[in-house]
């Protein structure tokens, strides 16, 4: 690993200057996370108005996050907009062709992986973390896991876990034409799951709206650059996915499914231990019928 952490991107550097803001620049501050970057790619004003506040408050907010003017600030967004966005065909990648006097892409790469992780605990608050290990230990809620193209194992893996310890979770699969069948049953106690990286899925971020709608609590799994379902989520876990490659890492996030399953299971171990005995029980049940 680096001895430097990656430099934050805007929106770790917005969340982590928070405490230093007054209520108004909080204000705006909050409006841009809520519709990132497309608040403040407009004019100075346009972005006020939207956010409730003055325009020489946005001009103190961008002054207080360390640019030089709102162009310098606009300049900022528009790169990260574009990273956001970009495909494996855009992504520069440095794979095993690298000269051999250099490490091996393997030692490069996991190097990476390494501090993502690093990178991803450091900016993460751990009341995040917690608060959403609450709501999925309360059993009074339905718990519903959502992912996309790729994202889709992560939420399968965290539907197997939670599925062991506890009840009344289901993993929504198939076509999205199909989902509004889950979102018959979603009621205000709820609780959505989302796993969005970038080149962000619309038909999830739609999903996570509509379930907000209903009452759901939404619980956003996302990279540094948040998809905009984060506009709706109750909770945002950003985690880095930066790689020496064309392809996202799903390493950060998966350690944040790691974290929050093992913090269920050791709060909650009386009752779930019961549940896993069970269902032991009932696997070995299951295996002594012939085939």
């Amino acid at each position: 690993m680096t001895d430097n952490p990656t430099p934050p991107t805007l929106v770790e550097h917005i969340t982590a200057s928070f405490e230093r803001l007054t209520a108004t620049e909080k204000r705006a501050a909050r409006a841009l996370l809520d519709n990132y970057p497309m608040a403040a790619l407009g004019t100075a004003a346009g972005f006020a108005s939207e956010a409730g506040v003055s325009a020489p408050t946005v001009l103190r907010l961008v002054d207080k996050l360390g640019f030089s003017g709102y162009a310098d600030f606009q300049a900022r967004l528009r790169e990260e907009l574009e990273a956001r966005l970009q495909s494996p065909l855009q992504r520069s990648g440095s794979g095993p062709r690298e000269s051999e006097s250099e490490a091996h892409f393997l030692h490069r790469y996991a190097a990476q992986a390494c501090e993502n992780v690093m990178n991803t605990v450091r900016r993460l608050p751990a009341t995040e973390i917690e608060a959403v290990g609450a709501l999925l230990m309360d059993e009074r809620r339905r718990v519903y896991l959502l992912g996309g193209r790729f994202s889709a194992a992560l939420a399968k893996s965290f539907h197997a876990h939670l599925h062991a310890v506890r009840g009344n979770v289901q993993d929504i699969s198939g076509q999205s034409a199909a989902w509004p069948e889950y979102l018959l049953d979603m009621r205000s106690r709820d609780v959505l799951v989302v796993f969005d990286f970038r080149r962000y899925q619309k038909d999830v971020i739609g999903f996570a709206e509509d379930a907000s709608g209903r009452g759901a609590t939404v619980v956003l799994f996302t990279d540094q650059w948040r998809s905009p379902a984060a506009k709706v989520a109750g909770h945002v876990l950003s985690a880095r996915i930066d790689t020496h490659s064309r392809w996202d890492s799903a390493v950060a996030p998966l350690l944040l499914v790691e974290v929050i399953t093992a913090l269920v299971t050791d709060h909650r171990w009386d009752s779930i231990q019961a549940r896993i005995k069970q269902l032991e029980g009932l696997q070995t049940q299951l295996q002594r019928h012939p085939e």
